[in-house]
C-alpha cells in the first residue's frame, strides 16, 4: 500500500526558502490601510522637533519670570501649626474642593477613579478613523464643544455656589444615612449635571444632517469633565480663605489672598 504523500501548504509553506511570513491579520480595517508616505508623517524627527521646540519655550519662559519674580517661599513648616487653610497643590486643588461637597470615598478614590478609567477607555470607544488627528473633528464639533463649556463652567460654578449656601451634607446630617446624604445624594446631583451635554448631544445628533458620531458625544463629555476640573481648582485656590470658607477675592483676609505673594 502506498504512504500517502505529505500535505503541503502552497501559500504558507513551511521550508525554510520563503520570503515572507505572516505577521498580522485583523478582523477591522487598520490605520494604516492605504497610507503611504505622502500623507503620513513620521514622529521622528518632525513630531519629536517640535516638542523639544516647546521644552525649550517652556524653559526659557519659567527661567525669564524667575528673574522677574522671587517663589513666594513661607517659612519652615512647622509640624505643631496648621496653616489655615492647609490647601493642597494647586494640581489637587480640584480634589480638596470636592471633598468639601461629598464623602472622601467618593470625592477622592471612586470620581478620580472613574475619571481616569474612562480616558484610559477613550480610544477604545471611539475606533472612527474619520476626522482622526483633527482638534474638535468638524465645524459642528467646534460648535458642541464650546457650548458645553459655557454651559459646563456656568452649572459647576452655580453648583458650588449652592451647595456653598445650602450645604446638603449638614443639613441631612443625622436625619439619613451619612452614605446617603454625603455620597450618594451629592455624587448624584453631579453626574446629572455631567451627563446633561453629552446626552443632548446624543438626542440631537440621531436627528442631524447627517447624523451625529460617538466621537461628537465623547467631545461633550470630556469638556464637561474637564472645564470642571478647571472650575474646582479655581474655586479652591481662588475663593477660599480661612478655614476653607468661602469668599470673593476681594473680600479675602489680608494675608490669605493668593495675589497677596505678587
Amino acid at each position: 500500500m502506498a504512504a500517502t504523500p505529505p500535505v503541503t501548504d502552497e501559500i504558507f509553506p513551511q521550508h525554510s526558502g520563503k520570503s515572507f511570513a505572516l505577521v498580522e491579520t485583523m478582523r477591522a480595517e487598520g490605520p494604516l490601510v492605504g497610507k503611504g508616505p505622502d500623507d503620513t508623517v513620521f514622529a521622528f524627527p518632525i513630531v519629536l522637533l517640535i516638542e523639544v521646540l516647546l521644552l525649550l519655550g517652556v524653559t526659557l519662559a519659567i527661567f525669564l519670570f524667575s528673574l522677574v519674580k522671587q517663589a513666594p517661599l513661607d517659612t519652615i513648616a512647622n509640624p505643631l501649626v496648621t496653616v489655615d487653610p492647609a490647601k493642597a497643590p494647586w494640581y489637587f486643588m480640584g480634589l480638596q474642593e470636592m471633598l468639601e461637597h461629598m464623602h472622601p470615598l467618593v470625592a477622592g478614590i471612586i470620581l478620580p477613579g472613574v475619571l481616569v478609567a474612562f480616558l484610559v477607555v477613550l480610544p477604545y470607544v471611539d475606533r472612527a478613523r474619520a476626522g482622526a488627528g483633527v482638534w474638535f473633528t468638524s465645524a459642528r464639533g467646534k460648535r458642541i464643544v464650546a457650548l458645553t463649556a459655557l454651559y459646563t463652567a456656568i452649572a459647576m460654578a452655580a453648583l458650588v455656589a449652592l451647595d456653598n449656601t445650602f450645604n446638603l451634607r449638614e443639613t441631612l446630617r443625622g436625619r439619613v444615612p451619612d452614605w446617603l446624604a454625603q455620597g450618594v445624594l451629592p455624587a448624584g446631583i453631579l453626574l446629572v449635571v455631567v451627563f446633561i451635554p453629552p446626552l443632548l448631544v446624543w438626542l440631537t445628533g440621531r436627528r442631524a444632517t447627517p447624523p451625529g458620531t460617538m466621537r461628537e458625544v465623547l467631545l461633550a463629555l470630556f469638556t464637561v469633565m474637564f472645564i470642571s476640573a478647571i472650575v474646582l481648582t479655581l474655586t479652591g485656590f481662588l475663593f477660599r480663605g480661612p478655614g476653607f470658607k468661602m469668599y470673593l477675592p476681594w473680600q479675602m483676609p489680608g494675608g490669605y489672598s493668593p495675589w497677596d505673594g505678587l
